[in-house]
This record gives C-alpha cells, structure tokens and sequence, in this order.
C-alpha cells in the first residue's frame, strides 16, 4: 500500500508538469520569434542568469545553445554585482530567468543592461515584475502550480522546456546541421557516431590509382602493394572510370585464363558506386552492407568523377561506428 502511494505522488507532479507545459505551450507568441531573431544574429555571447533553481536552469540552456553553436555561458547572479558586470559587452545579448521577476540579485543585473543598452531578455512569469517591465523581449511564462505547494518544480520545467525550445528554433534558424554538430562534440559516443567519410578515408599516395590502358598483369602488381583488395581505373584526365576489385579478379580467372594480357579498362566494373565526402561513415556502412561490397570510392559532390579517398569497411569498423 505504501508503494501504491508513491506512485501516486509520481503521477501526480508529473501531471502538474504536463499542465505547466500545455499552459506553456499556449504561451508561446511573436516575442518568441523576436527573441530567436536576435540570438540568430547575435554577433557577439549569449549570457543567461538567474538564482536558485533558476540559475541552474540558466546554467543548462547556456550550454544546450553553446552546443548548437552559439557561443553562450552561465553568469553567476551574486557574483555579477562584485565584479562580474565586466563579463558583458554591449554586443551580447543578457538572457535573465526568474519566476516572481523580483529576485534582488538580478536588479542590479538589469540595472546595467538598461544602462548600457544591452538587449535583455526577459523570462519570467509576473507582468508587474521589474524584469518583465524591463525586458526589451517578455518571454512570459505561465503562473503554475508547484509539486507539494512550495517547490520549485513546475516552474522550472517550463523555464527548461522555453531555453530548449529557443536553442533548437535558433539551431534550425542558422542551418546548423550534423557536420557542424560535429564540429563541437568530437568525444564519446555521439562524436563516434558523427565522424563523416572524410574522417576517416583512406588518402594520397595510398589511393591504388591505375590508368585506364595499364596491362591488368602489371595493375595485379600495384593491388598486392596497396592490400586494399581493389584498383581505381582513372583516364588521361585523372577521371575516376572504373573499379577493379579482388573478387572480380578471381572470377575473371576462372572464366579467362588471359584476362591478364587485357587492359584494365576491359576487365574494370564501370560506374562504381561513390559517396560524398561529407557524409556520415554509418551511412557508408550501410551502403557497403547493403551492397555486400567492402569499400567505396570517396568524391567531393561537385566534382563526382574525381577520386579523392577510399572508405573501407574495416577503417569504419575500428572506428567504431556501426
């Protein structure tokens, strides 16, 4: 009986919290869009503050937005009115979060942004607050109830659910896509699963390039050097025009006990399947496992016919992408 108590008052905060959110969600106005515009453009940092749980809040948006590529930190409320002002420039833009909107250690916080003319976002849930009436964009959050009737809880979760919201239009708004995700996130698992082709391809000298009109017995020599399993037939003009892989080599002798007195270009698998270099190595595994190949042949877009690198499927795996 005891347990089924428990999860009674589970359910009930998180119904409170799905009620907060739904208020939230009827909330969201044009200032919204003003808001996104401007950390859009923002050419200088994002600053968030609060107090409290708040700040905690501010702490978790400043590095959700950071992560998406917009230079963003944590200012400490208490520590800005003892030196900590001289962190924000009048290009930045201030981002304070307070739920009553009166916390005594933001006012001097929006005392200098008013006095210096830095763009203040407000997010706050009173509309005769000193932040609200302040605040040069009001992100107003609904007034809720909180989880045993004293708690920051609610509250809290609708100021997370606004900061996610703003991180991700403003990501989305900058075109800020998987690559440049990358860029940022290079550890764990994550920056595994995100290494692109180019990462991790086989390049320069140990590309087994061949010319088109190279004897296949001496193109055979070059394949045992590389241990690639494969040979990149190129013409006159460097252009990638064919492959010729291992197994079709078996097969070739079985069928033809002359194939080697041939050149390469009567022997080579025309129009070998390519993949852009900026694309992710998982999706070269697939591409591989789907064709039951091993390597694929590596281009920049814009120039399809010219080979830049070669992926194999056992550089993927060491990389452990799967």
């Amino acid at each position: 009986m005891k347990n089924k108590k428990f999860i009674s008052t589970a359910k009930d905060v998180i119904n409170l919290e799905i009620k907060a959110l739904q208020q939230l969600k009827k909330n969201i106005n044009n200032s919204f869009n003003q808001a996104v515009l401007q950390i859009t453009k923002c050419q200088s940092k994002v600053i968030l503050c609060g107090v409290g749980k708040s700040g905690l809040i501010a702490s978790k948006i400043a590095a959700t937005l950071a992560s998406v590529g917009t230079p963003s930190f944590n200012l400490s409320a208490s520590e800005a009115s003892h030196g900590d002002l001289g962190m924000i420039s009048k290009k930045d833009i201030l981002i304070l979060i307070s739920n009553s909107g009166e916390t005594s250690e933001l006012k001097n916080v929006i005392q200098f942004a008013n006095r210096n003319k830095i763009l203040l976002i407000g997010i706050v849930s009173k509309k005769d607050s000193i932040l609200y009436k302040a605040s040069d964009i009001k992100l107003l959050l609904p007034t809720v109830i909180e989880a045993g009737g004293i708690v920051p809880t609610a509250s809290t979760t609708t100021q997370l659910a606004l900061g996610d919201a703003l991180a991700i239009a403003v990501m989305q708004n900058k075109k800020f896509g998987k690559i440049d995700f990358k860029k940022l996130h290079p550890a764990g698992s994550l920056g595994v699963q995100l290494k692109t082709v180019e990462d991790i391809m086989i390049t320069g000298s140990k590309i087994p390039f061949v010319n088109e009109n190279l004897k296949t017995s001496k193109a055979l020599k070059i394949l045992n050097e590389k241990k690639l399993g494969l040979l990149i037939i190129r013409n006159r003009y460097k252009k990638t025009v064919g492959l010729l892989v291992d197994g079709e080599i078996r097969r070739l002798s079985q069928k033809n006990s002359d194939f080697k007195s041939l050149p390469v270009k009567d022997v080579m698998t025309k129009k070998p399947i390519t993949i852009d270099r900026n694309e992710l190595a998982a999706k070269a595994l697939s591409i591989m496992n789907n064709k039951k190949i091993t390597s694929l042949i590596v281009v920049n877009k814009k120039k399809p016919l010219k080979t830049i690198g070669v992926i194999h499927i056992h550089t993927i795996l060491q990389s452990n992408v799967s």
